[in-house]
């Protein structure tokens, strides 16, 4: 008889889902509104495929691009000694990144799971860093550079040491921490678990977004350091790109802009490259909140 009234059922048809329609005048726009945006770096590049003669053509030639670019990049790294600052930069911007996500990471860790006297004053304090200006701290920096010897002896060292320390990091990684659910540091606790290895077996397979996006922001901050490296270093073997990048504007009576562009597009792809790679923890290194 189950059977019969089963049988007898009408059956329920369940609709397909819609597919949501595609608002091609949104995309237009948005395409339209990435090519004005990207407009520049598409003509940098054009001109860097220019010589000498074609970057002062007018009015200028946008289509076809040339064919100097390979003689341009050649002219860098023979002459500009280009090859020597990229493994200077990439060896100061890896230090700088990854010596400032650990002291971040741990002064993170400090101000959430730690009681001591004062913290929240010197939470403050740091937090106030934030408010000086770069050229306040120059000229003092400088001083104790000059008293130590470094500027001559050990630049690179003058270019990583004094910036290991990050206020911006300190606050993402406190307030990062301060969204995990206390119970897991307390369920550490009770398991015996030391604070070392409540970071590296709970908080750092929690956070590797944060780390992500931290590490490419201090990374790419400190490949396009400019002033400070003008004024310490006095070594041209031991200066950094973006020095070099304005030192190839500087070279001849008249400025080669198809070489600029070049050592502009050179200077870019590093960070550029970074980017491609860490975007996923960039965009979600930002977006981890937990509700109270």
């Amino acid at each position: 008889m189950a059977s019969d009234a089963r049988i007898g059922q009408t059956p329920v048809v369940t609709p397909a889902p819609r597919r949501p329609k595609t608002r091609w005048g949104v995309h237009l726009a948005l395409m339209v509104v990435c090519f004005f945006v990207a407009l520049p770096l598409l003509y940098a590049l054009q001109v860097a495929t220019l010589t000498l003669e074609g970057s002062y053509l007018s009015p200028p030639q946008f289509f076809p691009p040339g064919g100097d670019l390979l003689n341009n990049i050649a002219q860098l790294f023979e002459r500009n000694n280009f090859g020597v600052l990229f493994v200077n930069t990439t060896l100061i911007a890896s230090v700088v990144a990854i010596g400032k996500t650990v002291l971040a990471l741990l002064a993170g860790l400090a101000f959430v799971y730690f009681h001591f006297p004062g913290k929240a004053f010197l939470f403050f304090f740091i937090l106030f860093t934030l408010l000086l200006p770069t050229e306040i701290t120059l000229l003092p920096l400088f001083r104790i550079m000059s008293e130590l010897g470094w500027g001559q002896t050990a630049p690179r060292l003058a270019l990583t040491i004094p910036f290991l320390a990050t206020a911006t990091g300190t606050f993402l990684f406190r307030q990062h921490f301060t969204n995990i659910p206390r119970e897991l540091a307390e369920a550490a606790q009770i398991d015996g678990a030391t604070p070392v290895r409540f970071l590296f077996a709970i908080l750092i397979p929690m956070s590797w977004n944060v780390i992500g996006a931290h590490l490419l922001v201090q990374f790419i901050s400190s490949w396009n350091q400019y002033l400070w490296p003008v004024l310490i270093v006095q070594d041209p073997t031991q200066q950094v790109i973006q020095v070099g990048v304005r030192q190839t504007l500087a070279a001849g009576l008249q400025v080669d802009f198809g070489l600029l562009m070049t050592a502009g597009f050179l200077a870019s792809m590093p960070p550029l490259i970074l980017f491609v790679v860490l975007h996923k923890q960039f965009m979600n290194g930002f977006s981890l909140t937990r509700d109270r």
